[in-house]
């Protein structure tokens, strides 16, 4: 069958348009930052490109630094030109930059606030009506409660006219007492439909895929239970190490930075319940059910479900590394882990004893994210066992990074006279169904805070019960000062005491 496609015009893209977004002032806290430059503003562009910002859209940097308005869209223009996924075209650039403004200041000055409030009326006035207002607190962490205090008390958190929203970076806390005292802190001065919680992670094409594989295919949801899956690992997996990051790493580590937040939200959407709707906080109580499922871990299981390790010097990507002792800013003697393995059990009909393992470690042998569901072989194997070399169970595995795509292995014959079986793969990529790039997870993300949309952000109690699974962990750790931290060689799949959590499996290849 032939069909006449007008050039450019893509059959698989439809059903991606976006949603209309009232008129909006962005005000970031922060602009002259890293996220800002790096993530924050392309995203910003990339979204002017698609037309899919409100025909009113003002940003308004915010930072301790003096600089003028024009200085502000230069250096911003800058690193959207350094920092886009693609390459930026002049006129839409420039239209961008026309609509930004600077605010100079220290985030605990009142006198910031007043003249944040001047500037922000003064828009209003120039367009003859109120625009929504959403700030972004792309700050380091200790400014959250404050920023969020300031705003309130000039009167920022709430607008007759429009809407008003704050969305706050991770992390949310330093774990379970700081969070809810941060929570705490920020709903004092605003309602939690207007605080969005971001976590870059669930703007991620194939992590809002995870949704639409389990629930809008029926080939998949009567084995996604206890009785055809024996396990679940879910890795993150970097080639880097810390680089400049020390100060903010040696007080975090692995587990803060990425299973706390990142990996603990990817096995929630791969375990909850089919929510009613896909309205916001009937997903969100689906996925808290789930986390308040999996009990948290007594001081004496720590040890038995949990190990944590430094890289050591090593070779990766053909360049020689350092151990993560000699980086600069790191101490001599220190603890933290950039290595961590989990095993997890949810305490629920659908998924009891069935074990989920998660991995996630910088100075790995490569860059990956992926969640592999592994389901239980079948029940008799007719094949002789010499036909069936390199036959694994099934497995169904989405990759968040660096291909986007899901894959599904099956058993089948190999051609010839023989009867020999072996695994093959069943593979869809974003790029190549849908012939075209992903969105950035920021581009997602930053359109439906404007938009109120609060799916993808995480909810009060779900922060509470996301550190709930943790904070037992980190205490344990802690408190022990004498046990030896294993190292692993750079460049490696990380090490060797990860492999006793899994009970004779194995870990899948990085």
């Amino acid at each position: 069958m032939n069909v006449d496609l007008r050039p450019g015009e893509n059959p698989l893209a439809e059903g991606l348009e976006r949603q209309p977004v009232r008129s909006t002032v962005l005000v970031i806290f922060g602009a002259a930052g890293d996220l800002a430059g790096r993530k924050l503003l392309p995203a910003l562009y990339n979204l002017a490109h698609e037309g899919a910002l409100p025909e009113r859209f003002e940003v308004v940097g915010v930072s301790r630094g003096k600089m003028a308005d024009d200085e502000f869209r230069g250096r911003s223009t800058q690193s959207i030109e350094r920092f886009s996924r693609r390459h930026p075209n002049e006129d839409v650039l420039a239209g961008l930059a026309a609509n930004m403004r600077y605010v100079s200041g220290t985030f605990d000055d009142a006198k910031l606030y007043q003249d944040l409030v001047q500037t922000l009326d003064q828009i209003d006035a120039e367009h003859g009506s109120p625009a929504n207002r959403v700030f972004y607190l792309s700050t380091a962490p200790q400014f959250f409660p404050v920023i969020a205090g300031k705003l309130g008390e000039a009167g920022l958190n709430h607008s007759d006219d429009a809407e008003v929203r704050i969305v706050i970076e991770k992390p949310i806390g330093y774990d379970l007492a700081s969070a809810k005292a941060l929570n705490k802190a920020v709903l004092h001065w605003f309602a939690e439909s207007q605080v969005f919680r971001i976590d870059h992670y669930l703007g991620k094409e194939t992590v809002q895929n995870m949704l639409a594989l389990r629930f809008a295919n029926i080939l998949f949801e009567p084995v996604w239970n206890r009785n055809f899956v024996d396990h679940v690992e879910i890795t993150a997996a970097e080639d880097i190490g810390i680089g400049t990051r020390a100060g903010y790493y040696e007080g975090a580590g692995a587990l803060r930075d990425l299973v706390q937040n990142h990996m603990l939200q990817l096995l929630a959407l791969l375990t909850m319940e089919p929510p009613t709707s896909f309205e916001a906080n009937r997903l969100r109580d689906e996925k808290v059910k789930v986390l308040e499922s999996i009990v948290p871990p007594s001081p004496e299981q720590v040890s038995q479900m949990s190990v944590r390790a430094q890289y050591g010097p090593g070779v990766v990507a053909g360049a020689e590394s350092v151990a993560y002792r000699d980086e600069p800013g790191v101490a001599p003697d220190s603890r933290t882990e950039t290595y961590t393995a989990l095993r997890l059990n949810i305490s629920n009909w659908r998924w009891a004893g069935v074990p989920f393992y998660l991995r996630t470690g910088k100075r790995l042998s490569r860059k990956l994210t992926e969640i592999a569901v592994i389901l239980r072989p079948v029940p008799h194997l007719a094949f002789q066992a010499t036909d069936t070399v390199g036959f694994q169970a099934n497995h169904i595995v989405l990759t968040v990074q660096p291909d986007e795509g899901v894959s599904v292995s099956l058993g089948a014959k190999i051609p010839g006279p023989q009867m020999r079986i072996r695994s093959v793969n069943m593979e869809f990529h974003y790029g190549t169904s849908f012939l075209s790039e992903s969105p950035e997870a920021y581009e997602r993300l930053i359109l439906d805070a404007m938009r109120g949309d609060a799916t993808l952000f995480t909810r009060d109690d779900e922060v509470v019960a996301l550190w709930s699974i943790i904070d037992p962990i980190l205490y344990a750790w802690g408190q022990d000062r004498n046990s030896p931290i294993p190292s692993y060689v750079s460049g490696s799949a990380g090490p060797v005491e990860a492999e006793a959590l899994l009970g004779g499996r194995q870990w899948r290849r990085l």
